[in-house]
Order: structure tokens, then C-alpha cells, then sequence
């Protein structure tokens, strides 16, 4: 508790006088003017990169101190979530999306290499093209972990490389470079009491925008219908995107069977093969809506 009190204290420029631990290396740190702060431990460069280039078109928490090691971010307090919150929100991704990258896996500006998803080390290097550069840098890395662990056995490393081959046919229409948040599920969306959304623990990078949509679905999100309506309303997606869907989810899937274990192996196998069915087939007609 002692440094992260120190570590606020000389972040910020105000006495930090009480810390209670939240979860992991995070803590509700509380200043002798009264107000409350999020400290948070760790390797926070990328974090703080991902926040500063995502604030230019949604809303993230206010950045008032970080180094190498700490993040000090403004507290939000959390509200309900509302149609006309859930609205603003979709049109913000869109503009998000939008805002673009240079490349695929483009890292934040002043953003390292070397990232995070989670607790899972996350490499963002450039690319020309999105099938390459997801297959390389994002399915075949912790698919070789998880297959290295025996968390995937032999028979169901198979079909997800099938996947990595398949991906060029699979990807869809080519589409540029957009402006990722890159872990969005409901978890890192916050309902503000303010009646807004304001976006936490982006691992940002420049991908494919159904990424994030497909994310945002993987386990649920408040008022969907109207997130998405508003989305595409600003920015149609493109035809056959809700085909699209497990083959975006892959990705994080691979990431939870990773850290969790075998408790994601199914839904992450069960993922690939519905990727390798048709785009516009049975899937995309019971496709969860984001």
C-alpha cells in the first residue's frame, strides 16, 4: 500500500493518504483533497499510449500521472446503462474506427512493441495486409502456446490451423487499417454516472475494425441493439460481417484458453470451425448481435 501511495503522491502532486487493493495490482487511492483515484502497477506503457490515442474520439478516463511502472487515472463512477448512452457509444467506435492507423498491428504513438492483452504478452509489428498479419501476430502465437501447454490437443491445434490457411478466403472484403481498442469486451466498457461510456485497459493497435465488434459480443453488452444500430448508421459494416464474427473471436479465444485453461478449449475450437463454415451461412443468421 505504502508505494502506491508514494507513487500517487509524486504522479499527481497531491497527498495520497489511504489505498485499498481492488483487483490484481490496482488500487482505489483516496487524497487529502477527498477525491478518489485508480492506481495501477505494472508494465503500463502500452496502456497509457492506447488511452492517449483512443481519447481523440471516445471517451477514456482522464490520464493524471503515469511512469514505467504506475498509472494514476481520474475514478469513474459508475451509472446504468441507457439508450442514449449505448447510441453515443456507436457512434463514437465508429469515429474511433475511423481515426484509423498506419498499419495493421500499428502500435499506439509512443506505444511499445511489446504489449499486452490481459495478463498475455501481445506483439504489435506492422503489416500490409490484415490475413498476414492476423495469422502471424495474433492466431498462430498463442495457438503454438496453448498447443506447447496441451491446453489444445492435437486434433483441435488442427482445425484452427486450418484457419490460418483458409484466412486470406476468409477475411472478407478488404478494408484500411482501424483504430483498435483491442481487448473491448463489457468488462473494459464503463457506464458512467455522467450518462456516458467511457472505454478502460485498451491493448489499442491498429487491426481490423469487426475485431472490436466481435469482441464486444464475445460475452454480452448492455443495450447491443442500439450500440450497433448507431455504429452503422456512421459506418455500415460490410456485407457477411456477422459471418465473420467467430473467425474475430478466434483471436481472444485463443487468449483466454491460454490464461484459463481447457475451460475455453471448447468454444475456442468450436469458434474455428464455424469461421471455416460459409460467411452467410447458418452461422451469420444466429449470429449474437454486438
Amino acid at each position: 500500500m505504502s508505494d502506491a501511495l508514494a507513487a500517487v503522491t509524486a504522479l499527481t502532486g497531491e497527498r495520497a493518504v489511504a489505498a485499498r487493493p481492488m483487483t490484481g495490482a490496482v488500487y482505489q487511492v483516496r487524497l487529502a483533497s477527498g477525491a478518489t483515484v485508480i492506481a495501477k502497477h505494472g508494465p503500463v506503457t502500452a496502456e497509457v499510449a492506447g488511452l492517449r490515442w483512443l481519447a481523440d474520439t471516445v471517451r477514456v478516463p482522464e490520464v493524471l500521472g503515469a511512469d514505467d511502472e504506475w498509472l494514476v487515472l481520474a475514478r469513474v463512477e459508475e451509472g446504468e446503462p441507457t439508450p442514449r448512452a449505448a447510441e453515443e457509444f456507436g457512434r463514437q467506435l465508429a469515429a474511433m474506427h475511423a481515426a484509423g492507423a498506419a498499419a495493421f498491428g500499428q502500435a499506439p504513438p509512443g506505444g511499445p512493441v511489446d504489449a499486452w492483452i490481459g495478463m498475455a504478452p501481445m506483439v504489435n509489428v506492422p503489416a500490409a495486409s490484415w490475413p498476414e498479419w492476423y495469422a502471424e501476430y495474433r492466431v498462430a502465437p498463442y495457438l503454438r502456446r496453448c498447443a506447447d501447454a496441451g491446453t489444445l490437443r492435437a486434433a483441435e491445434v488442427a482445425v484452427v490451423e486450418q484457419v490460418i490457411e483458409r484466412l486470406p478466403d476468409l477475411a472478407g472484403p478488404p478494408e484500411p487499417p482501424a483504430r483498435l481498442h483491442g481487448d473491448l469486451w463489457q468488462g473494459n466498457v464503463l457506464w458512467s454516472a455522467d450518462g456516458h461510456v467511457r472505454l478502460i485497459d485498451p491493448a489499442a493497435h491498429g487491426g481490423h475494425r469487426e475485431t472490436d465488434l466481435a469482441m464486444l459480443a464475445l460475452f454480452g453488452c448492455p443495450l447491443a441493439d442500439r450500440v450497433l444500430a448507431a455504429y452503422q448508421e456512421v459506418a455500415p459494416l460490410a456485407d457477411g460481417w456477422a459471418g465473420r464474427i467467430p473467425l474475430h473471436q478466434l483471436f481472444p479465444l485463443l487468449v483466454h484458453t491460454e490464461l484459463f485453461g481447457r475451460g475455453y478449449a471448447g468454444r475456442t475450437v468450436a469458434a474455428a470451425r464455424q469461421a471455416l463454415a460459409d460467411p452467410g451461412g447458418a452461422f451469420a443468421q444466429d449470429a449474437p448481435t454486438v
